[in-house]
């Protein structure tokens, strides 16, 4: 028996609930950032969002499995990397080292 072949017992309305309670969150996440003037932050969630969407489209039956898994790999690499540098960019700050430094000097 394969690694994980439990999960062939979940019908696919589980599947479709977790991808898009994925897609909330996302969603969600990226409104937050936009609001907040992050705009890679925004961006990289926004494409965390579309690639559960890409994946809820093969437990809609409207592609095949490696496709809709492809360019959902692609748009988390994406999205890991926008978010990343969000991240980064806030934490290496002039504004956010300078406030730092001030309270440990």
């Amino acid at each position: 028996m394969p690694i994980g072949s439990v999960l062939n017992q979940f019908p696919p309305a589980f599947f479709l609930v977790v991808h898009l309670a994925a897609f909330l969150a996302a969603a969600y996440f990226a409104s937050r950032s936009f609001n907040g003037q992050k705009r890679a932050l925004g961006w990289g969630f926004t494409l965390y969002a579309l690639a559960e969407i890409s994946y809820m489209t093969y437990h809609l039956d409207w592609t095949v499995f490696l496709f809709a898994h492809t360019i959902s790999e692609v748009l988390d690499l994406a999205a890991f990397a926008l978010i990343f540098v969000g991240v980064t960019r806030h934490v290496t700050s002039p504004s956010l080292t300078a406030a730092r430094q001030a309270t440990v000097g």
